[in-house]
């Protein structure tokens, strides 16, 4: 109901009149269910659509403020910056998270809906977490046995007639870690430094990796976990900025990363480290799991 009254600018008594309630009464019953006033779940909703059209659209700051129910650009940007911490000026130079912390999960979803929280919990086994899991498991298997070659195998060029892009499997290695990582940094708003895939000795991606797969393998499980695989965040490290859901990226880092480990797989094997069951294949590491859960 409040989702169809964003931009009709009523009052809350015109509200709670269509809702044939007392002013009192819709206050008490939307306070009780949304853990916020109508009123202030309205104005945040706003500032999160507001937040949202800074950085889609190149619209002066004051349209979108009269859009968002404010008389002037003043009174919009005091409210914005209190809701984010900067004024819209700065919040569309160096964009962050859109979501305004609220008691009841409700948010803006581009292009113009809400996003509610999800009813039934995603259990462990969601074919999406599992294929997360694979992928950080494959990595870590591939870069433990690259760790056993030279420098020379690992620097060896690797040939696709379809990319001519200079590729070593030390680079396609540091590449799968570094995707990681990068998201990583993109969902907390950090900046991240391509330098570290040039030639990153083994020992420190190693390291890297440890730290980089459970932070994000942890974002995936509670994304997953909390049905927000919709909700969408920030790359403000991007040059434009863009706005991304949480399943779009998951998906994105899945289908990229997947030619890169089948890239690194086939050296490995040349180099005579052929032994991952399967070529790595996630039906046959899926089922081992299922097994060993299983018994």
């Amino acid at each position: 109901m409040l989702a169809t009254q964003l931009d009709d600018h009523n009052n809350g008594a015109q509200i709670a009149a269509q809702q044939h309630l007392s002013r009192f009464h819709f206050d008490r019953i939307m306070t009780s269910v949304a853990g916020e006033t109508p009123g202030k779940f309205r104005r945040r909703i706003l500032l999160e659509r507001a937040a949202y059209r800074l950085l889609t659209c190149g619209r002066p700051v004051l349209e979108i403020a009269v859009e968002a129910g404010y008389a002037s650009h003043e009174a919009f940007s005091r409210a914005f910056l209190r809701a984010y911490g900067v004024p819209p000026t700065a919040w569309r130079d160096a964009p962050r998270r859109i979501q305004i912390d609220s008691p009841n999960g409700v948010h803006f979803h581009p292009p113009g809906s809400l996003r509610l929280p999800a009813r039934t919990e995603v259990t462990s086994m969601d074919l999406l977490t599992g294929m997360v899991e694979h992928h950080i498991w494959l990595t870590g298997e591939m870069i433990e046995r690259a760790a056993r070659l030279t420098d020379a195998q690992l620097d060896a060029p690797i040939t696709v007639s379809v990319d001519d892009n200079d590729k070593t499997l030390r680079r396609l290695l540091s590449r799968l870690v570094g995707q990681l990582d990068l998201w990583n940094h993109a969902i907390a708003n950090q900046p991240y430094d391509f330098s570290v895939e040039r030639h990153e000795d083994m020992a420190a991606m190693r390291q890297r990796f440890a730290r980089t797969a459970p932070r994000f393998l942890a974002e995936v499980h509670d994304v997953v976990a909390s049905g927000r695989l919709d909700e969408t965040f920030v790359h403000a490290m991007r040059k434009p900025a863009g706005i991304f859901t949480y399943g779009g990226m998951i998906a994105h880092v899945l289908t990229f990363a997947g030619h890169t480990k089948t890239l690194v797989i086939m050296a490995l094997k040349k180099d005579g480290m052929g032994d991952l069951p399967c070529w790595g294949d996630p039906m046959e590491w899926v089922t081992r799991q299922w097994l060993a859960e299983s018994a």
